[in-house]
């Protein structure tokens, strides 16, 4: 994921994602919504899913993944009770 900048000339600056982990100082963390056919490739370990599994993954703001839910009330408050602030992406 890169964040973009206007910058003067009408270029855009990009983060790394090593920049983007240091920006969130580990306090960063965002959702994602994911089909069973994504699950394996954030969580590795994870058991094989249909397509139409629909979960939800709380990831740090380098994109390293927390945890893994069937609730999205459930990563939300995983969130709060580790102190991490929730930012939005579109």
């Amino acid at each position: 994921m890169n964040r973009t900048f206007d910058t003067t000339d009408d270029t855009k600056a990009a983060l790394s994602q090593e920049a983007l982990a240091e920006l969130g100082g580990g306090q960063v963390a965002y959702m994602k919504p994911l089909n069973g056919d994504e699950v394996r490739s954030l969580f590795p370990d994870a058991p094989q899913l249909s397509h139409d599994h629909k979960l939800w993954a709380l990831l740090s703001a380098d994109g390293t993944p927390i945890m893994l839910s069937d609730s999205r009330e459930a990563v939300i408050a995983n969130a709060q009770q580790n102190d991490l602030h929730m930012a939005t992406v579109h």
